[in-house]
């Protein structure tokens, strides 16, 4: 059996130069008896995008929603390849195989490569940053010049997963785990400066690797107790190490720690007909990732744990299904965003001693008649955090000033999720679906103050799709998709910083504006 796939995406944007080019390929060959499967998938992709990760500011919001700063450095036009490039190649093998009646096992082996890089034009660039001596010219000392830089990632990613599993009667029992290992090399190149300053060959201004491994072990008992109830118990061990050999702008800091985690997971459910109850209890903890580690250089990251409580219905009544659940999720040194980003766009995350979140989930669908259905879902939350330290940089007195917080929302943390659907199927092989979604008021910082905010928005999407019946052998589809039906104006994203300075304190809020109406159309094969 064989499975071949490809995609190719392509988008000039709505944020100016903010195009974007991505391709893929996907292969699957599988063999197959009544014993066991033997399946390879191997898959690739690149892409090319312009970036428009520094989002504007409240005033530029106003008045040129589609201003983009990345580039603007360069005198003149704004550099035309402030790219951010990456290509990712996936080998996975897969076994399974029947062993006794009651027995089956599992093993896959994967191995991901990756490799890319950011370039950005800076302008009046120090060269002493860069590692390089003053360059004498004639009677001249150059100690800066306009450069374009590169960071690279150059990645590996490989590992194994097992699995044995044993049915008889009412149980169940699936014993697994797992290893997997991750290098990648951090590294900054030059490949131009403006002033045409002379550069040692293959030269790197900073040299990074990084190494994590990750091993876990499991143990799943399924036990079916009668009279409509079951029962199951998960047991994980998991043990997680960093070897972070310095970091771009603290080349000289090194991280090696290691982690040891037992999560565990219980539950009942309850099923009898066209319902079933559940109740859930889990915990979980997480390791930081590396630019925890990097952005957090005088503190160093603790890892988060978090207990799971949820408790639900699914009812299925023919044409109707509905579901609700309930959460409680408590957490010890959750990794929360800060509303901050570095410099190259991504978000800072800090630890919160003490938080949670709860709420409900609810769900349903109607099947009204052959060519109607309409289904929908709404989460409504409580994310707080009971103690909070905001600390403000003093640029009048030196120093930090703090604000003490209690019972604040998480950022980034909606109290109402929404979306619905409503779908017609007006002629054979032919769906025509009207979408909405709303998202509630986020808080671009865990402050909770309105001034530092997301507003709710609400948009709707169309999408026509056509996908006739597999003919010899080949399957295909096409779409028309029209996003923000009426150009409602939102921002989907920020980030927010203060500092005291000049006598009082300024804010300075950045958002990253959502487009109005656009289509988006696509044809897939899939052979």
């Amino acid at each position: 059996m064989v499975n071949l796939r490809g995609s190719h995406i392509r988008s000039d944007g709505y944020i100016d130069r903010a195009s974007s080019r991505l391709f893929s390929v996907y292969g699957s060959a599988a063999w197959i008896d009544s014993m066991q499967k033997l399946q390879l998938n191997v898959f690739t992709g690149k892409e090319k995008t312009y970036q428009a990760w520094y989002g504007i500011d409240e005033q530029t919001l106003a008045g040129n929603r589609t201003f983009n700063p990345a580039g603007t450095e360069k005198p003149g036009e704004p550099y035309d390849n402030e790219t951010d490039n990456y290509r990712q190649t996936h080998y996975q093998l897969f076994y399974n195989r029947k062993l006794h009646r009651n027995w089956k096992a599992s093993i896959a082996l994967f191995y991901t490569r990756g490799m890319g890089y950011y370039e950005q034009y800076r302008a009046d660039a120090a060269l002493s940053d860069y590692g390089l001596p003053d360059y004498i010219q004639g009677n001249d000392t150059i100690r800066s010049s306009d450069l374009v830089r590169q960071l690279w990632l150059d990645n590996h990613f490989y590992g194994s997963t097992y699995s044995v599993q044993h049915e008889q009667g009412r149980r169940q029992v699936i014993i697994g785990g797992g290893w997997s290992g991750y290098d990648g090399d951090h590294y900054g190149k030059i490949p131009r400066t403006i002033k045409e300053i002379p550069l040692p060959s293959s030269y790197k201004w900073y040299d990074n690797d990084a190494r994590k491994t990750d091993f876990n072990q499991y143990v799943k008992w399924t036990e079916k107790l009668g009279l409509g109830f079951s029962a199951f118990i998960d047991l994980q061990y998991r043990t997680v190490r960093y070897r972070i050999n310095g970091f771009r702008n603290n080349p000289g800091v090194q991280t090696d720690e290691t982690y040891h985690f037992f999560n565990p997971k219980v539950g009942l459910t309850y099923s009898k007909g066209q319902t079933k109850i559940y109740a859930y209890y889990g915990q979980a903890a997480k390791e930081p990732n590396r630019d925890d580690f990097e952005s957090g250089i005088n503190q160093q990251p603790a890892h988060e744990t978090l207990q799971d409580w949820e408790a639900g219905i699914e009812k299925n009544k023919g044409k109707f299904q509905w579901s609700a659940n309930f959460f409680y999720m408590k957490y010890r040194n959750q990794l929360v965003l800060t509303g901050k980003i570095n410099d190259v766009g991504a978000y800072t995350r800090t630890n919160i001693p003490n938080s949670y979140r709860a709420g409900l989930e609810l769900s349903a669908s109607w099947r009204a008649s052959g060519w109607l259905q309409v289904s929908g879902n709404v989460a409504l939350s409580e994310n707080k955090i009971r103690n909070f330290t905001e600390y403000i940089d003093d640029y009048d007195q030196g120093g930090q000033k703090t604000n003490f917080y209690q019972k604040t929302d998480i950022s980034f943390s909606p109290r109402v999720v929404s979306a619905a659907t409503v779908s017609i199927f007006p002629w054979k092989h032919t769906e025509i679906s009207l979408m909405g979604k709303y998202v509630g008021r986020q808080y671009l910082d865990n402050t909770s103050n309105a001034g530092r905010q997301l507003n709710a928005y609400y948009v709707q999407d169309l999408r026509v799709r056509y996908e006739p019946v597999k003919e010899k052998g080949i399957r295909w589809n096409a779409f028309v998709q029209i996003n923000n039906l009426f150009s409602e104006k939102y921002e989907a994203n920020g980030y927010t910083f203060s500092y005291f300075y000049g006598g009082g304190l300024n804010t300075e809020n950045y958002y990253f504006p959502m487009a109005p109406l656009n289509v988006m159309a696509g044809i897939g094969i899939n052979l």
